[in-house]
């Protein structure tokens, strides 16, 4: 039989999306000589591009999906290994040609994803359900998500006179109520859609395909709150299930969906767009990971796994350090670099025999996106995460064109949300970090009449 030799690699990185490559990067520059594999389910990776350090802890950036001989050009020690790991890369141009001939469509989820299908689909009718109280919460409270709601509309919101406000209240949508919006064909929508397995969407992972439906009608939005999918029919089944109530015009639909609000929609195709699960299945196989109770493979304050050797970044890791008051891990693709690159810098560090300090990105939680159209920036306890009742929230908000949160506590700036152009995050990055008593301020924190940037600089 022939004897096929085994080849070995000084460092062996699983994952071509964000982490994964971005780790390889970090090895390829440290230690130019070291064999690097680069194990990826597909021929595509995910690239970083147009990267941009905004302050200190803020950056922003592209993903572009390259060929995977991109990357062994840059690096001639590195070894592309095309894994037989099941991945499908197609969905996206699948999603685009049934969109293409769809009248509606559900969405379910309340993520970034689904944020941004909802925006961005034109054409079509879109059902929108959404386990919350509110639209967005991962990333907003329900102020916010207010603010962000005549977005569904067509018309742009009328320009209003800012208004402070220390604290707010809201109406919440009674459980299983829904609201409608319409909207015109006033703007053109591009993008692809989800993939079922592999690396995340991520930013931008709307740009470059149009998102348009069949129906040359205006964009209509009904969202369905406080509800998940309960069952999902075809049209044979939903007729031989006589308890099921419809709605009038809902006629004959390929899928029908019933959620737990007792609401049932027919529609030509379900989206779900319900979050990011770690992908660990596949490496806790004959051996002795501690798993994190969300499923992460634990790590410590140098990306290590409990196995010698083996270091884990990205979605499929939970960081189990001692973290910083400002800082939670988010599986977002901000993070995702963060972690490939520390990562990188680690596994270099144990080669070369150097010490490494936890990187300064893991001291505050900073992130930038855009919903909706509107720019997004979250820094710190953004949502007053693990605060008690002792904080203070200050809002300023301007009807389609800006909404600011800064999240107190004891009088210390420790989270902020801003959407829009609000030309605050450098300056409230700083507040945070100095932790500088703002309680002489109060209100007048936030008053637009003066200018904080100056005022603070």
């Amino acid at each position: 039989m022939e004897n096929k030799k085994e080849k070995t690699f000084q460092f062996v990185v699983v994952g071509g999306g964000i982490a994964g490559v971005t780790c390889v990067e970090q090895l390829s520059s440290q230690i130019p000589s070291a064999d690097v594999a680069l194990i990826t389910a597909g021929p595509h990776i995910k690239a970083v591009t147009n990267y941009k350090q905004v302050s200190r802890t803020l950056e922003e950036f592209d993903v572009e999906e390259q060929p995977s001989s991109v990357l062994e050009e840059k690096f001639p020690n590195l070894t592309i290994i095309h894994s037989a790991v099941k991945s499908l890369h197609t969905k996206s141009h699948e999603f685009q040609k049934r969109l293409s001939k769809a009248k509606r469509i559900v969405i379910v989820g309340n993520g970034g994803i689904a944020l941004e299908l909802v925006y961005e689909v034109e054409g079509c009718e879109v059902i929108w359900a959404v386990k919350d109280k509110a639209i967005g919460n991962t990333f907003f409270d329900a102020g916010a998500a207010q603010f962000l709601i005549p977005s569904l509309e067509a018309d742009k919101p009328q320009a209003a006179a800012p208004c402070k406000r220390p604290r707010f209240t809201t109406e919440e949508a009674a459980p299983g109520g829904s609201h409608i919006f319409t909207a015109d064909r006033s703007s053109q929508a591009y993008g692809h859609g989800p993939t079922d397995s592999g690396s995340a969407l991520g930013p931008d992972w709307h740009e470059g395909i149009a998102l348009r439906g069949a129906e040359q009608v205006s964009h209509r939005v009904s969202v369905e709150y406080q509800c998940e999918v309960e069952k999902i029919f075809t049209c044979e089944e939903l007729h031989k299930s006589p308890e099921q109530t419809l709605r009038p015009e809902c006629g004959d639909w390929p899928v029908y969906v019933r959620l737990t609000n007792a609401q049932t929609f027919g529609c030509d195709f379900v989206v779900s767009a319900t979050g990011v699960v770690p992908n660990t299945e596949p490496f806790l196989q004959g051996n002795t990971f501690v798993v994190a109770d969300d499923g992460g493979l634990q790590v410590d304050d140098h990306m290590m796994t409990s196995e010698a050797d083996v270091y884990a970044a990205g979605d499929v890791c939970t960081a189990c350090w001692e973290q910083s008051p400002l800082w939670q891990q988010m599986r977002l693709w901000t993070q995702a670099r963060q972690m490939g690159w520390y990562a990188g810098r680690c596994m270099a560090a144990h080669i070369l025999s150097e010490p490494v300090e936890l990187d300064f990105c893991f001291e505050l939680f900073s992130h930038i996106t855009k919903f909706f159209n509107y720019k997004v920036v979250l820094l710190g306890k953004f949502n007053s995460q693990g605060l008690g009742p002792d904080h203070e929230l200050l809002v300023r908000c301007t009807k389609g064109q800006e909404y600011v949160k800064v999240v107190l506590s004891g009088g210390r700036m420790v989270g902020a949300v801003l959407i829009g152009e609000t030309d605050l995050e450098e300056t409230f990055e700083n507040l945070i970090l100095n932790q500088m008593d703002l309680t002489p301020y109060g209100e007048e924190l936030l008053n637009p009449d003066i200018d904080i940037e100056d005022y603070f600089d």
